[in-house]
């Protein structure tokens, strides 16, 4: 096993950022991080992971600044910021630290789990994608502690937006993707959108550029510690985001 992950490693030549935006994740930090610590470890991929925290109250950053110590400034960069300014900002904040030649983009509240990071790696070599998606929707894909509220208003977003829009990717809604980083600083420019409609936009400008979409089935567990951030304001500014990209794309 040793030999096998040396060889990749000296293979493979590509570095992978990963991004983890964080508000009041004091809980689930050292977990995700340690689990994506394993998991490249395992792999032999070489990475660096950007914790973006955006003022957390209950002292996420400094929960970071001890696995920094523990892991290493070369592993665990911080990059906070003073309050809450949205996913979209948090990555470019990400991107313009990151070093990496491929951009991983995940939760840090555990609903992504890192084991299947190798998976995503595979399959961006498998066809050179520019993106690949984590599809809850597809081959054993799923949905793991949500309610029926959650599970009904999550398939029906998607089922609308595949009515409407016409993706050509089964999981719009999703956040667990890999891009290589040139393709995600286009689009980054490109999105005008914000909250969970964000990640929608994402997938349709990468449609309209051509850019090529892999997708890799992924469990999505609901998380652990900490509450839920989907609200009623959010599902309304989604069917407000939906409709707009309806019309303009």
């Amino acid at each position: 096993m040793a030999s096998r992950t040396s060889t990749r490693t000296q293979g493979d030549g590509e570095k992978y950022s990963v991004l983890l935006p964080t508000y009041n994740e004091r809980e689930n930090l050292p977990l995700i991080v340690w689990l994506l610590v394993k998991y490249f470890g395992e792999s032999g991929y070489d990475y660096e992971i950007i914790v973006i925290d955006d003022g957390s109250p209950d002292g996420t950053l400094e929960i970071a600044e001890q696995l920094q110590k523990i892991y290493g400034e070369d592993k665990i960069l911080l990059r906070p910021r003073a309050k809450k300014l949205g996913l979209g900002t948090a990555y470019i904040h990400g991107i313009k630290h990151a070093s990496g030649t491929f951009i991983f983009i995940m939760d840090a509240d555990l609903s992504h789990h890192p084991k299947f990071i190798p998976e995503f790696i595979e399959k961006q070599k498998e066809g050179d994608y520019d993106l690949v998606s984590g599809t809850r929707y597809q081959g054993d894909g799923g949905v793991y502690g949500w309610d029926l509220r959650r599970k009904l208003i999550s398939r029906g977003a998607n089922f609308v937006t595949q009515v409407l829009l016409r993706p050509g990717a089964s999981d719009l809604t999703g956040s667990f993707r890999l891009y290589k980083r040139k393709v995600l600083e286009g689009l980054i420019e490109r999105c005008v959108s914000k909250g969970y409609v964000f990640q929608m936009e994402m997938i349709i400008r990468a449609r309209q550029l051509d850019y090529s979409i892999g997708e890799v089935p992924i469990s999505f567990v609901d998380r652990v510690y900490g509450e839920s951030k989907l609200g009623g304001n959010e599902i309304v500014s989604f069917l407000k985001g939906l409709l707009t990209l309806f019309a303009t794309t």
